[in-house]
C-alpha cells in the first residue's frame, strides 16, 4: 500500500474528474493521501474533501508566495482548524525566492509564526523551499522546529542538506523529479537517505514523474516514484511502499 503525502486534489485541475482520479489512485494501491491547503480557497476545499473521503487527510498553512496576504485572522483560523481530527500537519509553509510577490522579510516572519503555531498545537510542519535552502535551515534551527519535526516536501537539495534536516527531526519526501533522467541530486538523496526517514509524494497536479513528465500529475503516479526509489536503493518495491507508508502514518499520527 502507498501513501501520497502531498496532493493538491483541491486544485481546479481536478474539478472535472476527481472521482476518476481517486479511482485510479486506489487501483494503483494508494491507500491514503494528505491534501495540502495553502490559502483560504484551497484550505476550504481541502477541509471539504477530508470530510467527504475517509482516506484523505489535510495539512493547512500559508504558502510563502502569498505571505504578504496573510493576516492575524488567517493565522487564528489555521489554529482553529488544527484541532480538527483529520488535520495532521501545518503547511505548506516556508520560503520561495523564485517569485517576488512577497518580500523576503515578510516570508520569513510568516514562516516563523507558523512554526511557532505548530509547536503550540503540536503538529508537524510541511516545508516548501524554492531557492532558499540556507535561510530555511537557519530558521528551522533558530525556531527549534525539530520539536515538532515534519517534511521537507519535494526535496531538491543535496544529500548533505538532507542529513542536516534529518538531524532536525525532518523526513525527506521525494516526488516526480527523482524519476527525471537528468535529476542527479534527487537520485543521490534517494540512495543516501535512510529508509526510516523517507517519504513519497506526487505534489499533483504538478511535477508528474517520467514517463508522464509535462502532463497533469495525479496520485496514482506516486507508484512510479516508489518504483524508482526501489531501483536506486536496490530494494523490492513492496518494501519501499511498506516503509514509506509506515513513516507517513507515524509522522501524521494515523493508525
Amino acid at each position: 500500500m502507498l501513501f501520497d503525502t502531498h496532493v493538491h486534489l483541491n486544485a481546479e485541475q481536478f474539478e472535472e474528474d476527481l472521482e476518476e482520479v481517486i479511482g485510479r489512485a486506489k487501483d494503483a494501491g494508494v491507500e491514503k493521501m494528505v491534501v495540502v491547503g495553502f490559502d483560504r480557497p484551497t484550505i476550504n476545499k481541502a477541509m471539504e474533501l477530508v470530510e467527504t473521503y475517509d482516506f484523505l487527510y489535510a495539512s493547512v498553512g500559508w504558502h510563502p508566495v502569498d505571505a504578504i496576504d496573510m493576516t492575524e485572522e488567517d493565522l487564528k483560523w489555521i489554529e482553529e482548524l488544527s484541532a480538527h481530527p483529520k488535520v495532521v500537519a501545518l503547511g505548506e509553509m516556508g520560503l520561495d525566492y523564485h517569485w517576488d510577490k512577497s518580500p523576503k522579510d515578510i516570508q520569513k516572519e510568516v514562516f516563523r509564526k507558523q512554526i511557532r503555531l505548530a509547536k503550540k498545537v503540536k503538529l508537524p510542519i510541511v516545508i516548501h523551499n524554492r531557492e532558499a535552502t540556507q535561510d530555511i535551515v537557519d530558521i528551522l534551527k533558530e525556531e527549534n522546529a525539530g520539536e515538532v519535526g515534519g517534511i521537507m516536501h519535494c526535496f531538491s537539495g543535496s544529500a548533505e542538506t538532507a542529513k542536516e534536516c534529518i538531524d532536525m527531526n525532518f523526513y525527506i519526501s521525494l516526488g516526480g523529479p527523482v524519476t527525471f533522467k537528468n535529476a542527479k541530486k534527487p537520485k543521490e538523496v534517494a540512495v543516501e537517505v535512510p529508509m526510516d526517514r523517507l517519504l513519497i509524494e506526487t505534489d499533483c497536479p504538478y511535477l508528474a514523474p517520467h514517463p508522464n513528465r509535462g502532463k497533469r500529475n495525479e496520485p496514482a503516479y506516486v507508484k512510479l516514484v516508489a518504483e524508482q526509489i526501489a531501483e536506486l536503493k536496490g530494494m523490492e518495491f513492496e518494501e519501499v511502499a511498506k516503509k514509506t507508508t509506515e513513516n507517513a502514518k507515524k509522522l501524521f499520527g494515523i493508525n
